[in-house]
């Protein structure tokens, strides 16, 4: 580490000029310049100091210039002093710290001076650093801070200062004794080292430091239970920073009581952000589901394919959503599978997503208060608005009414929610390459759906020499693959 630089400061001392240092442009002289200094008596030197006045160094010193530093009858300087004043502490602020801390009057410079230094290594300079010393001043003559900052530095580099900061000002040092074990268990259990400090950045560090490290082994040994890796405590470092017994297991219980074990495992592995919600915002969630006439089998299944269905506001959404969903004359059986295929109609914004889009269906000719606005509503979650504006221009562009669009779309829903860049290409397709009229599309929406080269085409061009170019697009397109594959070796065989 650099040492720290210091000021050359004298008492009643003149320098001459051919040997002033540029003391305020690039101060280069260091403790060691100085080796007759005495410290002793510090704080009360320093009041003195403070009632007598002083002149003023300018911007640059001048030759012949004498400098008052202290005035005392006894000849002394603290190296301490100089050292707080180096860093940009004033005269009041240093002698201030030191009478909060006298710890700090035992403490040797040296100490000092390197416990410094390590900070700004840390990232921890200026205006940060004298705001943490005069705060927390045990910053500097704490083993067990040393040792930690000197292992952020050597072997944890990238946490942020800022954070840093905030930890040290808010942490008891003997927290900070087990951190680099604690660390290292992060990466025995397969944390890539370039991912720790941001994981570490992401998450609460004071409540990662108050726990012990059996704690942590503990935490990442029962998520490990429920399928929840490292990669998924990587991209969600919060896991780490919760309880185990109380807020971990209160949580993963809700599942289990709700689906199973294994079930809960499952849905675990695949959104542990979930456990982000207290046990009592869960159980209240699923209280109101249970009120609506969903089994908790339902709702587990919603979960399952919607796990985002706990983050949702029970009173701002949930309850004025499914109330839309009764006036529209859905059963509870209805509701469930309504929502098993549109979850997103839970979480999407009402003004700025749902009633557009309920404008854009009244308007292709659906009716207020139906369960077949409800079912188009539930298709178009998954589309932009200006997508779905894009697709009715289309049709309509190649020649199909409102009425059509309304007819395509009540026999198949999904319609209105493909990409408009996608339909365009399988119309010209349809027109252009096979030579079919538009209308086919009223007796056979579901022919948007399938991917253009890889069904549309290869099964068109594969048959068309068989069947002849007026075969139907339905049998064409409907089979599964393993049949139609079938289908065309028994053909070929015949052929031969």
């Amino acid at each position: 580490m650099a040492a720290l630089l210091l000021n050359p400061v004298c008492l009643r001392t003149r320098i001459p000029s051919s040997e002033t240092p540029a003391a305020t442009s690039n101060p280069t002289l260091s403790l060691a310049s100085f080796p007759n200094f005495v410290h002793y008596g510090l704080v009360g030197c320093i009041r003195k100091a403070l009632k007598k006045p002083r002149l003023r160094a300018s911007s640059s010193i001048q030759p012949e210039m004498e400098i008052h530093c202290i005035d005392s009858s006894t000849t002394f300087q603290s190296e301490s002093y100089f050292l707080f004043r180096q860093i940009g502490l004033s005269d009041k602020e240093t002698a201030a710290l030191f009478e909060k801390s006298p710890v700090l009057e035992t403490a040797s410079p040296e100490l000092l001076k390197n416990r410094i230094i390590s900070l700004q290594s840390a990232g921890i300079i200026d205006f940060a650093l004298c705001r943490l010393i005069i705060k927390c001043p045990v910053v500097l003559v704490a083993e067990e801070v040393a040792t930690f900052v000197e292992f952020l530095v050597e072997c944890l580099e990238g946490i942020l200062p800022g954070k840093l900061e905030r930890l040290l000002l808010t942490t008891e040092p003997r927290h900070f004794v087990d951190f680099a074990k604690k660390v290292e268990l992060l990466l025995d259990r397969g944390i890539p080292r370039e991912e720790l400090a941001p994981l570490l950045n992401r998450i609460n560090l004071r409540a990662f430091c108050y726990r012990t490290v059996e704690d942590v082994r503990n935490t990442l040994f029962f998520l490990k239970s429920y399928g929840i890796g490292t990669d998924w405590i990587v991209r969600r470092p919060m896991l780490l920073a919760l309880d185990l017994n109380t807020q971990l297991v209160p949580r993963v219980a809700v599942f289990t009581e709700l689906g199973g074990r294994e079930k809960a495992t499952e849905l675990l592995s695949k959104f542990p952000p979930v456990l982000a919600y207290t046990d009592e915002h869960l159980q209240t969630h699923i209280e109101f589901w249970r009120s609506i006439g969903l089994t908790d089998e339902q709702l587990f299944n919603i979960a399952s394919i919607y796990p985002n269905v706990f983050s949702v506001g029970k009173d701002n959404k949930l309850k004025p959503r499914v109330e839309f969903l009764k006036q529209c004359g859905l059963t509870t059986e209805e509701i469930y599978k309504f929502l098993t295929r549109a979850p997103l109609f839970l979480s999407l914004s009402w003004k700025d997503n749902l009633s557009k889009k309920l404008g854009l269906l009244v308007k292709l000719g659906y009716e207020h208060g139906t369960k077949e606005l409800t079912w188009a509503l539930g298709a178009v979650t998954r589309t932009s608005c200006l997508n779905m504006q894009l697709v009715i221009g289309l049709f309509l562009s190649y020649g199909l009414s409102t009425e059509d669009i309304l007819a395509m779309s009540m026999k198949h829903p999904p319609v209105l929610h493909y990409n408009y860049v996608s339909l365009e290409s399988k119309m010209e397709y349809l027109i252009e390459g096979i030579g079919r009229d538009v209308g086919e599309l009223l007796a056979f929406p579901a022919f948007l759906g399938y991917r253009l080269d890889e069904r549309i085409k290869h099964r068109y061009e594969a048959k068309k020499d068989t069947r002849g170019e007026g075969m139907s697009l339905i049998k064409l397109l409907s089979v599964s693959n393993e049949r139609f594959a079938n289908k065309t070796k028994s053909s070929l065989s015949t052929e031969c």
